[in-house]
């Protein structure tokens, strides 16, 4: 019959994983060769000092309290602390333990953690500095936003002045209205801005039921006169699918930056088409918006198109932030968006909204 003791040595000398035996004493009886290679320290090294010489000193109490834990019966599984190597490098080393209570042993097995430990603390670093990057930008906003009301409100007070009825010009004056109705909206919006920021409600996205035509309705209100100076035409069919579960800022940025982006990227030869459809397909609320204007090649831009300060076009207008927005606002609330286009043949993106009731 084997010695079942020359089997038990075999598997223990060639075993990759870090094996001890520990005395109740606190010191090492026997130590494997990969835990003296990864600890620098021969095996009579190992036994000659208690385990708490080569635990890591800000983990020694925590190790000892959980040893004593161990020798009470309690089991021990993935419990990691800091050892220090001869060369006095950091090893973080993960262990499990059973207990021989008759024989006053504890036979333990452990494996280094090193490198999720680096990436934990790249996690962590990175989680930090996040914080205080989100932090340092809501201050920024809260300061723009606010100093922007001041001469909202300055240009405000200069349309109070005004008597329309006084304008002779009848275009003029339809102006001086579109700006005045444009200038109010900006300060309403600003005003619901720093509203939801003071009350935190912006880590919250609130989601409503709205209707398609109107935010369409409002958010055209605000580029009128982009709109009929380029002579564009939009034709909507909301028939299908006339309201959506979604945020109402969102919905009207989105349509602001698609019907801009329609206008500003229109072919030179023709007027811009703007067709806005609402349908519903398998039970999810889809929202198209299609022009014909310059078309984007897909080989080359592919997901690129959605991303931040990305720019496809020569154009001082371009900013390469208005669809980078348009697909944050549909994703955040666990949406989709598509787009389907080519060169000289317009563009449509296709919006697929969460059921969110």
């Amino acid at each position: 019959m084997d010695n079942p003791d020359l089997d038990f040595n075999v598997f223990f000398n060639v075993c990759p994983q870090l094996l001890c035996i520990v005395g109740y004493d606190g010191y090492f009886k026997k130590v494997n060769p990969s835990f003296q290679k990864v600890l620098g320290y021969t095996e009579e090294e190992l036994k000659e000092k208690p385990i708490d010489f080569f635990v890591h000193p800000k983990d020694r109490a925590t190790t000892h309290k959980i040893r004593e834990n161990l020798k009470k019966g309690k089991p021990l599984n993935n419990f990691e602390n800091r050892y220090v190597s001869k060369s006095g490098e950091t090893l973080w080393l993960s262990w499990t333990s059973k207990l021989v209570p008759e024989k006053q042993l504890i036979f333990g097995v452990a494996k280094l953690v090193n490198p999720k430990k680096e990436l934990e603390a790249k996690r962590n670093e990175l989680i930090r500095e996040l914080t205080i990057t989100n932090e340092k930008l809501k201050q920024l906003t809260i300061t723009i936003s606010h100093d922007l009301r001041s001469p909202v409100n300055n240009l405000l007070a200069v349309f109070n002045f005004f008597d329309n009825e006084k304008i002779q010009d009848e275009e003029i004056s339809e102006m001086v209205d579109l700006l005045h109705k444009s200038t109010l909206g900006l300060k309403l919006r600003l005003d619901d801005f720093l509203s939801s920021l003071k009350k935190e409600e912006l880590l919250v996205v609130k989601v409503t039921k709205i209707s398609f035509q109107e935010v369409l309705d409002q958010s055209i209100n605000g580029i009128k006169s982009l709109i009929k100076n380029s002579n564009a035409k939009i034709i909507t069919d909301f028939s299908e699918a006339p309201e959506v579960h979604f945020n109402r800022n969102y919905l009207e940025s989105i349509f602001l930056n698609l019907i801009s982006n329609a206008i500003k990227y229109t072919r030179p030869d023709i007027s811009p088409v703007i067709k806005i459809k609402s349908h519903q397909s398998s039970g999810i609320t889809k929202l198209s918006v299609k022009d014909n204007g310059i078309g984007f090649d897909m080989e080359k831009v592919g997901r690129k198109i959605f991303g931040f300060d990305q720019k496809f076009n020569d154009s001082e207008e371009s900013q390469g932030i208005g669809l980078y927005l348009v697909h944050k606002q549909i994703t955040t609330l666990g949406g989709e968006i598509e787009l389907i286009s080519k060169p000289e043949k317009g563009s449509e993106f296709i919006l697929s909204f969460k059921n969110l009731e």
